[in-house]
């Protein structure tokens, strides 16, 4: 499942690894033919969010702008992301090491094991 761009940065909550969640969101063929979901607060441009993901988070992965990948320990809530938090700063850890990551984007690639 796909978190970020401007509907995380309005209203996202922060999530972690192992959290349980419940997210809606816009369901969609990518063009090569894959289901994508991405996490939706508002749906999109007459796009209904109708698809429900409930489950355990089990990996976190920040989505630079080639489409590399590293993993991440929490996706940190939009508030921190845009810097109105004041208990939170809005930095990436490395799993397991708490080493800061620097990423140039801020999309998120969330795996939610279901029980479906």
């Amino acid at each position: 499942m796909e978190v970020g761009g401007w509907e995380h940065e309005c209203c996202g909550d922060a999530i972690e690894r192992n959290e349980l969640v419940d997210f809606q969101c816009i369901r969609f063929t990518a063009p090569d033919g894959r289901l994508q979901l991405i996490e939706s607060h508002h749906g999109g441009l007459g796009v209904a969010a109708d698809e429900r993901v409930h489950g355990r988070v089990t990996e976190i992965e920040v989505v630079d702008g080639a489409g590399g990948r590293q993993a991440v320990h929490r996706v940190p809530s939009g508030r921190a992301l845009r810097g109105f938090d004041p208990d939170d700063d809005g930095h990436l850890e490395a799993p397991w090491t708490g080493e800061p990551v620097t990423a140039p984007g801020l999309d998120f690639l969330v795996t939610v094991r279901t029980s479906r």
